[in-house]
């Protein structure tokens, strides 16, 4: 077990001798990446990855949401499938129905 002493630049090993520190960290920046909680990665109705803007959503210029990107959010349904919200509005309009298992939709929820 290696034990370091602060201020001094000698490491104690298990065997009791001291060594020179190879090198020292001096910063260190952590990266870190977010995705939708869904099951299916991909919205049904647009073929879309959730986690990116549906087609309709890219082609608006005017939908930018406060970090420079557009602004898409994903909707869950009781039956756990997963779209784009924007998708899925257009889709409620002509069928009530979850473009996957045919039940009846009703929003579980919305993601943001």
């Amino acid at each position: 077990m290696e034990k370091m002493e602060e201020g001094e630049k000698t490491v104690e090993n298990g065997e009791g001798q001291e060594s020179e520190r190879m090198f020292a960290l001096k910063k260190w920046n952590a990266v870190a990446m977010w995705s939708w909680d869904v099951e299916c990665d991909t919205c049904a109705i647009c073929r879309v990855q959730v986690m990116d803007a549906c087609l309709r959503c890219q082609s608006e210029t005017t939908k930018v949401d406060a970090r420079g990107g557009k602004d898409c959010v994903v909707v869950w349904g009781e039956c756990n499938h997963s779209f784009h919200q924007c998708c899925m509005s257009l889709w409620i309009k002509q069928n009530n129905r979850c473009p996957l298992c045919q039940q009846q939709w009703s929003v579980q929820k919305l993601g943001k």
